[in-house]
């Protein structure tokens, strides 16, 4: 089990940089602006925006890479991504090459939301699949925290500090491509391909405690199952691409990147300056790691659904309480309560559960495709929203666009109690069968 532990740690660490690289733009936003005098226009849609694009592309083809050349291979790829893109950003000069670095990025993240939780739920024990593929998640929060952090201390280096504020993300990018060759290529990927020796010596040295032939013989006989030229669109598979699309929905229906890009300006909205608005950042990235470890040590125990309940009512009281707060002009520290209030409901919940149950609930063969599919509703709607933020709140106002997120979260509610599945303690093989055409639409 340690060595489990300590390979899934190494995958993880792509949520390390996808965090990190998700969240490091926010320190350099106004710097950048200044420094090429570009439009609000040109400055959202094209510095700020072209890494969420790249997150798109990435996580739409992010499935082909990770099926034809493997988990471990498309890892080490997206660790090359991550450093390009780190080392470029720091040295150009001009908002489109800098664009194009950072587009490079995003094809990082969206690739590593799927590779890396298919890599970890494919070499994990059922009893403790959850909290191992949620450590992607921590990664992603701890990266997010870091981001803050290091742009907060970085903030008066030299006479350009948003060089440093991206470049420095080149040196963990660097780190992990290292800890990326001394994991082990996936078993389940392995005997996808018909490699059943390998798949065999690396499941012995995975858990040499196991019945290695046993284990072969449950996945063959999943496989046997399997029809050459399946895709995720067919009939037998509409029930798991339901539930990807509808948890990567109400993910972002949260509201949760929009606050995440603009934690800094939401908070001035809310009447706080512009100092305590950015250490009320590095809070908002405290909480949302205690809160995210907490959800790792209970997805195991308590099951995916509990926790998707507990985030859900927090969501729905927190989104409502920002809400009136803007409403009715409470000010002052009201708003960053609420909002960390907020962010421990989404960390408990959506953000502990996301990337396990999507990694699930599709079959060995599909798996890369169907987290594609998760990974590319996911980020399309975090390119959408938060760029309609600043709009939305000029105009609306912000009461009404928190309003919209409590009333999404209480449709995500009945999702939950009505159609979300639990997957805790199952192999994958046995998920495969249960999420089949026959259980859920015969």
């Amino acid at each position: 089990m340690n060595k489990i532990l300590l390979w899934s740690i190494c995958a993880a660490l792509a949520g390390f940089l996808f965090g990190f690289d998700t969240v490091v733009i926010s320190g350099a936003d106004q710097q950048l602006q200044t420094a090429w005098g570009t439009s609000d226009a040109i400055h959202g849609s094209v510095v700020m925006a072209m890494a969420l694009w790249g997150t798109v592309i990435g996580a739409i083809f992010g499935g082909i890479p990770t099926n034809a050349l493997g988990r471990k291979k498309t890892l080490l790829i997206i660790g090359v991504l991550y450093f390009v893109s780190a080392m470029g950003s720091a040295l150009v000069d001009g908002p489109y090459i800098f664009a194009a670095f950072r587009f490079i990025g995003g094809l990082g993240v969206g690739a590593s939301t799927i590779a890396a939780p298919a890599y970890v739920s494919e070499i994990a024990p059922s009893k403790d699949r959850g909290r191992l593929v949620a450590l992607y998640q921590f990664n992603i929060v701890l990266g997010i925290l870091v981001a803050f952090l290091s742009n907060y201390l970085l903030r008066n280096t030299g006479s350009e500090p948003w060089r440093w504020m991206l470049g420095i993300e080149a040196l963990p990018a660097f780190i992990y491509m290292l800890f990326v060759l001394t994991i082990p290529k996936s078993p389940r990927w392995l005997l996808s391909k018909g490699r059943i020796q390998e798949a065999q010596k690396t499941l012995s040295y995975i858990n040499p405690d196991v019945d290695v032939q046993d284990t072969i013989r449950e996945m063959e006989e999943q496989a046997s199952k399997e029809v050459s030229g399946e895709n995720i669109f067919m009939k037998k598979y509409r029930f798991p691409l339901i539930l990807a699309f509808l948890i990567a929905f109400f993910n972002q229906l949260s509201g949760i990147n929009a606050f995440l890009y603009y934690a800094p300006r939401i908070f001035e909205e809310a009447g706080l300056g512009q100092s305590t608005a950015l250490l009320s950042s590095i809070g908002i990235g405290v909480v949302n790691l205690i809160f995210t470890l907490l959800g790792v040590f209970l997805i195991d125990r308590l099951g995916r659904k509990k926790l998707m309940y507990l985030g859900s009512v927090g969501y729905i009281i927190s989104l409502s309480l920002v809400s009136a707060a803007f409403y009715l002009n409470w000010g002052g520290y009201y708003v960053p309560i609420f909002l960390f209030l907020f962010i421990a409901s989404h960390a408990i919940g959506q953000g502990a559960v996301i990337w396990v149950f999507i990694s699930e609930i599709f079959p060995n063969h599909m798996r890369a495709s169907g987290q594609a599919f998760g990974s590319s509703t996911h980020w399309l709607l975090a390119a959408i929203i938060p760029s309609l933020v600043p709009f939305l709140f000029s105009t609306v106002g912000a009461g009404t666009v928190f309003a919209f997120f409590a009333f999404m979260m209480v449709l995500q509610l009945l999702f939950v109690a009505f159609m979300m599945p639990e997957t805790k303690g199952k192999s994958l093989e046995e998920l495969s069968e249960e999420l089949s055409l026959n259980k859920y639409f015969s």
